[in-house]
């Protein structure tokens, strides 16, 4: 094959490629074709089409291939950076992958059973991203606290404004608590707390003073602001994607009169690999849990303080 046909052929590839990811996205299948499959094919077509002398350096035009096809989501505005961030670890590698294995396809038998998995791979995948069923994660967090737990407990039913974040994801546009406030008592009371994106809905399961406060999720706000140059970007996945399910407040007397505290939620992604795509929450909820649980500490340890060190524990806590 000449290399003006050669590359001909690479471009209808490429645009059928983009054409089934921008459905794919459109669709809102955020599977194991978005992000295994389609990153594999696109460092195959990629060193295919350029046709590297070494295998390492196929791998570099697989990995380079994605690069570019990233930061063309972004530049279109169909992506945000941190989103991007959080994929380049999966994709970049894939890319290098597909670059290598076309590389070593240099044979007319390998490149025809190359062709033929690839052919099998693209519908098993997508048949698999059309009948997954999100698995739930648990995310537990804990600290002590110098009182009681009945000192403890009014605060975890709701707590007041807390400082603005200082850590920097917070800052780039990952959703964080403000405060949280709630309207009866008891189980079926409603509890809201307010996220810089929205409020979770609350409705109490049990309420069982001052030991364990458990609720299910009814509603849930966009986990982020992308971060972009344009005004509003707004992926599908930001909605419907990271749902938290359930969550609970356990409060445990220990033996030198301190109270742990312990939060837990329990939420869903539709991202595939689920196993990927879990570090990224597991890590960002523990930091929420850490921010509120942080906070809930300071109050229920300044009741006992008087004003003065009361204000000076508030100030303390706004400058962590």
């Amino acid at each position: 094959m000449t290399t003006s046909a050669r590359a001909f052929f690479a471009l209808l590839l490429l645009s059928a490629l983009v054409a089934m990811g921008l459905e794919l996205l459109k669709t809102w299948t955020y599977g194991f074709t978005i992000f295994v499959v389609a990153p594999v094919l696109i460092g195959a077509l990629a060193s295919w089409t350029v046709r590297p002398a070494s295998g390492m350096r196929a791998a570099g035009v697989g990995a380079g291939a994605i690069l570019l096809a990233t930061c063309s989501f972004f530049a279109l505005g169909l992506e945000g950076a941190l989103c991007i961030l959080m994929a380049l670890p999966l994709a970049l590698p894939l890319g290098a992958l597909g670059g290598w294995l076309a590389y070593r396809a240099n044979s007319p038998k390998a490149a025809t059973g190359g062709v033929a998995m690839l052919l099998l791979l693209m519908p098993a995948s997508l048949t698999w991203d059309a009948r997954a069923i999100p698995p739930v994660f648990e995310v537990r967090s804990a600290i002590e606290i110098a009182a009681s737990p009945e000192q403890v407990w009014k605060h975890v039913v709701s707590f007041s404004e807390l400082p603005e974040p200082r850590e920097w994801f917070f800052r780039a546009g990952l959703a964080y608590p403000r405060r949280a406030h709630i309207v009866g008592s008891g189980a079926g009371a409603v509890r809201y707390c307010e996220f810089s994106t929205g409020s979770f809905v609350e409705p109490v399961e049990i309420w069982n003073e001052p030991h364990l406060l458990r609720f299910r999720v009814t509603a849930n706000p966009a986990p982020m602001h992308e971060w972009s140059p344009y005004a509003h970007v707004l992926p599908q996945h930001l909605h419907g994607y990271l749902i938290s399910k359930q969550g609970e407040f356990r409060l445990t007397q220990m033996a030198n009169g301190r109270t742990l505290l312990e939060g837990t939620t329990w939420y869903q992604h539709g991202l595939w690999p689920a196993e990927y795509w879990r570090w990224w929450p597991d890590a960002i909820i523990h930091r929420i849990h850490l921010r509120v649980l942080t906070h809930i500490r300071t109050l229920a340890e300044a009741e006992g303080l008087s004003p003065t060190c009361r204000q000076t524990a508030a100030s303390h806590q706004q400058l962590r």
